[in-house]
């Protein structure tokens, strides 16, 4: 399970974007602005995919994505969203390739 404390500080997600894994699902945090409201203010942007690629490898129907608040309790609210991808889609992190090899594009 991916805790608050796993993700860097608001300061840091100002600045530049923060990536990491868990299980076989590895994780983007970025500044940006929602595409439904480009007039509005900053957005939270988390994008999940599957093991092993990094986020610029992997083809974007392979990603999901979703947007919240640029506040600490947007940060708090994706890291709740990542854990339910984590365990509603336990099937595809499990079977995330581990090697290069096994992987089909």
């Amino acid at each position: 399970m991916i805790q608050r404390d796993d993700i860097l500080s608001m300061e840091y997600l100002k600045k530049t974007e923060f990536t990491g894994c868990h299980q076989g699902m590895r994780y983007r945090l970025e500044q940006t602005q929602a595409p439904e409201d480009p007039e509005g203010g900053k957005k939270l942007m988390v994008t999940v995919w599957p093991e092993p690629f990094n986020y610029f490898k992997t083809p974007e129907e392979k990603k999901k994505r979703a947007y919240f608040s640029f506040d600490e309790d947007g940060v708090v609210d994706a890291v709740g969203w990542m854990n339910d991808r984590l365990f509603e889609d336990k099937k595809i992190w499990e079977e995330a390739p581990s090697h290069w090899d096994t992987y089909q594009m």
